[in-house]
């Protein structure tokens, strides 16, 4: 196939961030798209604004800034798409922008990594200090743990880990995704189930995103090949109730549906920073979430039930990216 990337040549150039989670990712799905098309496909580094700077993630206006870089460099051209960690990218559309895919995806939970095999929240002492740069994680930490000292910690998976193995933390809290890709699931500790710790929306999926020119071309169907439409449909229901919420990727609310088939559980809860209350909302469904309307039906409910149990009057939602 010829002239398929916007560089006229028979490849595609896939724009990602040069972290060892990002790059696994980025490969991950580069080897998909050759594998169904048989178009090689070639990684982009970009260096975005959250790689270099410092201090906390929620200053900085959530994670959000790791998104900007890559989406900048793929309406310049600089290469064909760009893949993101879904629980990292604003719900606001991007002008000239548009997911095409969302491949299968990994686990959604978060866990506990800890300095001993099978450490547990439970089981660490009284005032221990946690690490997390999610004000989500932090509310949920002290809702469990109103004693522990959670405080902000900056870097990637492996630098995070080597912080807590040092002494300057006594646990941390990671999302399993990220782990797993990774090859490090040993340093997990305990595993937060879902009914009781739901996560970010959009955790452990990944989101592939070309220019909207490019959608009915080449580059567009060789992506769609790699969609997974249990994958998309799930994680799509949980930006669109973020969305309508008017809340950042960095908010304290945390929103999973999860199950198999068309039979899914969801569930949606908005916590004080403190993690003293929270308002939640859940959801069994057995409809089809692959249609776009069905999902904002959907999302309109659980928000306005969110909002009459006092959402807005516990979390400063709008104050974070969008």
């Amino acid at each position: 196939m010829t002239e398929l990337g916007s560089a006229g040549g028979a490849s595609l150039r896939l724009g990602t961030r040069a972290s060892l989670l990002a790059t696994t990712q980025s490969q991950h799905v580069a080897d998909a798209i050759t594998a169904a098309t048989g178009i090689p496909v070639v990684l982009v580094e970009i260096t975005t604004d959250g790689d270099v700077l410092t201090g906390s993630l929620a200053q900085m206006g959530g994670t959000g800034v790791f998104a900007t870089a890559l989406r900048e460099a793929l309406l310049r051209g600089d290469c064909d798409l760009v893949v993101h960690s879904m629980k990292d990218l604003p719900t606001a559309p991007y002008p000239g922008l548009e997911i095409a895919a969302v491949p299968p995806r990994a686990p959604q939970r978060d866990v506990l990594c800890g300095p001993v095999a099978g450490a547990s929240l439970d089981a660490l002492p009284e005032g221990a200090v946690v690490g997390t740069g999610s004000p989500r994680r932090v509310a949920q930490l002290l809702s469990r743990r109103p004693d522990l000292q959670v405080r902000d910690i900056r870097g990637n998976i492996d630098t995070r880990l080597r912080k807590m193995r040092g002494g300057e933390y006594d646990a941390i809290v990671l999302a399993e995704a990220g782990l797993r890709r990774i090859d490090r699931g040993s340093a997990i500790g305990e595993t937060f189930g879902l009914d009781r710790w739901p996560t970010s929306a959009g955790q452990g999926a990944l989101a592939v995103e070309i220019r909207s020119g490019d959608a009915d071309g080449p580059i567009g169907r060789a992506v769609r090949l790699i969609d997974d439409a249990e994958s998309a449909s799930r994680a799509l229901l949980e930006r669109a109730v973020l969305r309508r919420l008017e809340a950042g990727c960095a908010a304290p609310v945390g929103i999973s549906a999860t199950g198999l088939g068309a039979d899914t559980t969801f569930l949606a809860e908005v916590y004080a920073p403190g993690g003293e209350r929270t308002v939640r909302a859940t959801r069994s469904l057995s409809i089809d979430l692959a249609r776009a309307d069905e999902r904002e039906r959907i999302a309109a409910d659980v928000v306005a039930e969110l909002l009459d149990g006092g959402a807005a009057d516990i979390a400063d939602l709008p104050g974070t990216s969008r």
